[in-house]
């Protein structure tokens, strides 16, 4: 068992769309992330992601239906093969990223912004 403190682990990193690896259960993965400005359109086909804002405002455009703009606090869980974009456009936000280990961060998708693996805190 290893404690995880989130202001020290967002500390750490200054880098956008980069997650860490803060901890693993169950064959789950906990992120942490900062996000700025727009990332890429993605899908994961066989894989929930949910997303919690720590600190800022994070918005998930969605292919086919309303965008979900998440304040402080809130959270979203984007169902397996939903296409999205995680959108900050109101500056810097953190966000918590809950979903299976091998999960890729642009999911279906491969460009520069796809980690192949994962920095750990």
């Amino acid at each position: 068992m290893e404690k995880v403190n989130l202001d020290a682990g967002f500390d750490s990193f200054d880098e956008t769309w980069s997650p860490r690896l803060a901890a693993e259960l169950n064959g789950q993965a906990v992120k942490l992330a900062k996000l700025e400005g727009e990332f890429v359109w993605h899908r994961h086909d066989d894989a929930d992601e949910l997303f919690l804002v720590r600190d800022g405002r994070l918005r998930i455009e969605l292919r086919d239906d309303e965008d979900v703009t998440l304040d402080e606090g809130e959270m979203l869980v984007v169902p397996a093969g939903v296409e999205h974009r995680p959108v900050a456009d109101d500056g810097e936000a953190e966000v918590l990223l809950f979903e299976p280990t091998e999960t890729k961060n642009t999911g279906n998708v491969e460009s520069e912004e796809t980690e192949e693996e994962l920095e750990r805190l």
